[in-house]
């Protein structure tokens, strides 16, 4: 073999190895309760999520009954009873994504665990069932802050999954998916206005189907809405008493942190659990600074 042909299959040799997925252990889901599916050329594998952050039911105020509703679905599941796929939709930093966190870490030790799929990685929903479906635990496929335009890949996949006409999931695996939009869909004043104005669409109402037919997969639907300002104000408390706690402080929550936290809503513009939890971070961490600086010599 001559040496020009020899560099030659060297360079292809190692651009292929380059396509192909690094070698990675199979999770262990005794210990491991969560992972990501990374992508990786033309398919991907799971990864294992480390540390989880340790937040719980009663950590989330202002959503009762969303949390109810997802926790008897959860139960369900976890029983082997009948469960639905689940949308969490609405408004943003209300604690759609904590309260799946914090199911997982309410129910790991009865056999639950998730698995986080980016929206654009939902293609490969069948590669990820495949790994899980034969495990003895309960999973939920996750997928964060989704939103769709009609046509897209992922939105086939995920919408023949739910309907199962095409691929279905296993009695093992459930979807539970979050969005700031109630149709996964963006939608325009023009939708309202009838087939006439609308780009000369004949079929107006087949349009608006369409639009709709995703999230209508979902067997449940819960809504997350805007805080009004007390129930803002009582998750703001909730926090900074937990973290001055959690740092062995005898401060706490006053009259001085409740302005404060107003005041950090208004400038925020919004009023959400978020919000809350980043005020609480921001007041006992300065306060704490303070009192250190104080009890130095």
């Amino acid at each position: 073999m001559d040496h020009e042909l020899k560099t030659q299959l060297t360079q292809v040799l190692t651009s292929l190895q380059m396509l192909l997925p690094k070698p990675v252990a199979v999770v262990d889901w005794t210990v491991c309760h969560a992972a990501n599916w990374r992508r990786h050329s033309f398919s991907g594998y799971l990864e294992p999520v480390d540390s989880i952050e340790q937040i719980t039911l009663d950590d989330l105020l202002g959503i009762e009954e969303q949390k109810r509703v997802v926790e008897e679905n959860t139960r369900q599941f976890l029983a082997g009873y009948p469960a639905n796929n689940t949308l969490l939709w609405g408004t943003r930093g209300t604690g759609k994504s904590s309260l799946i966190r914090a199911m997982l870490n309410n129910y790991a030790d009865q056999g639950l665990r998730i698995v986080q799929v980016d929206k654009t990685d939902l293609i490969h929903l069948p590669d990820i069932v495949d790994c899980i479906k034969r495990l003895p635990y309960r999973f939920i496929v996750f997928s964060d802050d989704v939103s769709f335009e009609v046509g897209e890949s992922s939105y086939k996949m995920l919408k023949s999954a739910l309907d199962g006409a095409v691929y279905a999931p296993p009695d093992n695996v459930l979807i539970y998916v979050t969005s700031n939009r109630r149709h996964l869909l963006p939608e325009f004043e023009t939708d309202n206005r009838g087939a006439m104005l609308i780009n000369n669409e004949m079929h107006h109402g087949e349009a608006i189907e369409e639009k709709i037919s995703l999230s209508g997969r979902f067997g449940l639907w819960i809504g997350f809405h805007p805080f009004s300002q007390d129930q803002y104000i009582n998750v703001t408390r909730q926090w900074v008493n937990k973290l001055f706690a959690k740092q062995g402080s005898l401060l706490s929550w006053n009259e001085e942190a409740r302005v404060a936290a107003i005041q950090w809503g208004y400038d925020k513009g919004d009023n959400s659990g978020r919000i809350a939890y980043q005020f609480a971070c921001r007041w006992v961490g300065i306060r704490m600074l303070a009192q250190q600086k104080t009890a130095s010599p």
